[in-house]
């Protein structure tokens, strides 16, 4: 595996090389007569079976091209008919009935059916699976009685009366679902395959998608190449003919390659923040800048005993200069971030943020030590020692530094370890770390996209390990509200405890940052930088 990751790396090497020797762009082959798409992305995929994702933005990318949920994004991520092309709602909100796509087919010409995604579901909640994102959909009826291995996958609230009609019963009205279905991990699989090879089904020579696009080949540490899916029932419209999806660790590299034209699109996560003023100055019209739905944080390993006290939580939180770390590192468009919940979310107004939010850092860092003496800590008593696992990727690796200075000036002996994405969230999943730098972007646009991760049945997202009954029954109560205004009061307390117990440190907004050549069409600005292949195209 590692002589493979070398080779892979010294080809990108060479190829980048030769872009930069000569001055000209040096893009993969593109068959005669087709329209090919050369996209930057991020690390190798941790999986790519739907219901397998970490949810790492770079897999959503592939996996929303290559498949189609029962809705689907439209060209600006408005919530458009997918694998369902209309569905209606039960009058109590406890039963949403989908109806399918006449001759929709999966890019090996089997039909697809309702029964692949009651098959799909059901494989999602079942405990021998292991999906991260299973709890998320823990609103479906039983599916959290499976997940806790009190009942079988097969009495999960999904119903196929017929191969077209597709029926989810819910344990609480769930007014996002159109919207959530979009996601992977309502993404259909293909049950005849699946059956067939098993967990092993999700490679090139197996793979099969419903979507716009289908799997071709895999190189690590370097491309995923996909083509047009001849099945696909909207094939004909589809401008974009292959698609290389490249990893990108390094921002540098991207943004020669994207210069020199082999890319046509660099996304948000393989570009530097830091560096926007300078593309600014050499590549004005490839800049493309927007509101994120998404925030960056610490999570507090609260299963350690250091993190069990809220004053060290607290002490922690207070003392980090957002400010410093927004407008002076940053300087992509990021805002200070002391509430879990951003603005911009639909039906949602953000909640004050904690009391000392406004103080001074020199008041907030004299505060920091107080607490910090009266949790045991300080001059004449052994210091604090801190952790900060963080992501190798270009924003924590600028950021982390400047917080373990915060830190230590209040007495901390912070230290710093960082690691490969796929590695990092790894261990932030496994609770094996001090401190996680960690990032959420919002799956839905709701409130609960992002206070879900507080509750005690959310899983291995849940990187704290935060557990309170009292979030747990305001989340409960939230989710059986029907009224907009009295759901929006009840997350409003969910979050106002939380930012109390502080079990994460909020740091900043993220803005989204994306460079994009142009003479591409059909890329929109959004706030959930959602950008489907299959609208994409050329000037001519």
């Amino acid at each position: 595996m590692r002589t493979l990751g070398l080779i892979a790396a010294l080809a990108a090497a060479a190829l980048v090389l030769a872009g930069c020797g000569d001055g000209k762009p040096v893009r993969a082959p593109c068959p005669a007569g087709k329209v090919c798409f050369e996209a930057g992305n991020g690390p190798d995929p941790v999986s790519i079976d739907p219901n397998l994702a970490s949810g790492g933005v770079w897999e959503s990318r592939l996996l929303t091209d290559m498949f189609m949920g029962l809705t689907t994004d439209g060209p600006g991520a408005e919530t458009l008919p997918g694998a369902a092309t209309s569905w209606e709602t039960s009058a109590d909100g406890l039963s949403w009935t989908f109806h399918l796509r006449p001759g929709a087919k999966w890019s090996d010409g089997a039909p697809v059916t309702s029964e692949d995604f009651a098959f799909s579901m059901r494989r999602v909640v079942d405990p021998k699976t292991a999906s991260e994102y299973a709890p998320l959909i823990n609103f479906i009826k039983n599916a959290q009685p499976i997940l806790d291995g009190k009942m079988p996958p097969s009495a999960l609230g999904v119903e196929t009366p017929d191969p077209l009609t597709f029926i989810i019963r819910l344990e609480h009205p769930a007014p996002y679902l159109a919207e959530l279905a979009k996601h992977q991990t309502l993404f259909p699989v293909p049950k005849h395959v699946v059956e067939k090879y098993g967990d092993q089904w999700a490679n090139p020579k197996t793979y099969v998608s419903n979507g716009p696009y289908k799997l071709v080949s895999w190189k690590l540490g370097d491309r995923i190449h996909a083509v047009k899916n001849p099945y696909y029932w909207d094939a004909d419209k589809l401008c974009v003919d292959e698609v290389n999806y490249y990893v990108i660790v390094d921002p540098a590299t991207g943004e020669r390659r994207i210069k020199s034209g082999e890319f046509d699109h660099l996304p948000d996560g393989a570009t530097a923040s830091n560096r926007l003023a300078r593309m600014r100055q050499d590549i004005p019209a490839y800049v493309h800048t927007h509101t994120y739905l998404g925030v960056d944080y610490l999570a507090f390993n609260m299963r350690r005993a250091k993190f069990r006290d809220v004053r060290v939580r607290t002490a922690l939180s207070m003392a980090i200069d957002r400010s410093f770390i927004t407008q002076k590192l940053l300087r992509g468009g990021q805002g200070d971030a002391y509430t879990f919940v951003p603005e911009g979310v639909a039906g949602y107004q953000q909640v004050e943020p904690p009391y000392w939010a406004k103080w001074p850092l020199e008041k907030r860092q004299a505060e920091a030590r107080r607490l910090l003496k009266e949790a045991g800590y300080g001059p004449g008593r052994p210091p604090l020692k801190v952790e900060i696992k963080h992501r190798n990727s270009p924003d924590p690796t600028l950021v982390m530094p400047a917080i373990q200075a915060d830190w230590r000036a209040i007495g901390v002996d912070a230290t710093l370890a960082a690691f490969e994405v796929q590695i990092a969230y790894q261990d932030y999943k496994n609770a094996n770390f001090d401190v996680a730098d960690a990032g959420w972007i919002a799956d839905y646009n709701d409130a609960m996209s992002f206070l879900y991760l507080f509750d005690s049945h959310t899983g291995a997202n849940n990187y704290s390990g935060y557990s309170n009954p009292k979030f747990d029954a305001l989340k409960l109560a939230s989710d059986n509200e029907k009224d907009p205004k009295k759901r929006e009061a009840i997350m409003q307390e969910a979050e106002r405890l939380v930012l109390a117990e502080a079990p994460v440190a909020i740091i900043w907004y993220t803005a989204n940052k994306n460079l994009v050549t142009p003479r591409l069409t059909g890329f929109q600005d959004n706030i959930v930088d959602h950008h489907p292949t299959q609208f994409m195209c050329f000037k001519k």
